[in-house]
């Protein structure tokens, strides 16, 4: 008995099932990350547009001069986010990163708060292309490089 297909149709069919599928499941995974696709967001939009409190957002920015304030706990921190436009608070509980200083870059991960304040749960700092680590600063490029070297293996 035969079913009427010719073999290079079937494969036709097939090969046409499978570019649907694939297709179906790129729409599906670019619709499920669509909220996804910013970075961070800069004060300027936070404050604009504030996102719901229970909404998880990036928030980034320069932390402002004199804005870092540490709570009596030791492990509270609050400054100020802003990116020459907006000023956003920040509460922090934990211990920040290294790189973390006054008029550097950061990261925040969190959701604002019901008081205009962004609560942190996990800060990024962000250096320049100069940083140089504790650990090279004073040495020679030729110093640095057999430091380097040292290292790897």
């Amino acid at each position: 008995m035969t079913t009427g297909i010719k073999p290079k149709h079937q494969r036709l069919v097939l090969l046409v099932i499978a570019l649907v599928a694939l297709l179906g499941a790129g729409l599906l995974a670019a619709w499920a990350l669509r909220n996804q696709a910013n970075y961070f967001y800069l004060p300027q939009e936070i404050v604009a547009d504030a996102p719901a409190p229970d909404e998880a957002v990036r928030l980034g920015g320069m932390v402002e001069t004199g804005s870092i304030r540490t709570d009596a706990d030791g492990i509270t921190v609050h400054f100020i986010v802003g990116d020459g436009a907006a000023r956003v608070p920040v509460r922090f509980t934990g211990i920040v990163p290294a790189l973390f200083v006054e008029d550097s870059g950061v990261v925040a991960e969190g959701s604002m708060g019901t008081d205009g304040t962004f609560i942190a749960s996990n800060l990024l700092a962000k250096h320049d292309e100069n940083y140089m680590p504790s650990e090279l600063e004073g040495m020679s490029r030729e110093e640095v490089r057999e430091q380097v070297e040292a290292t790897v293996l």
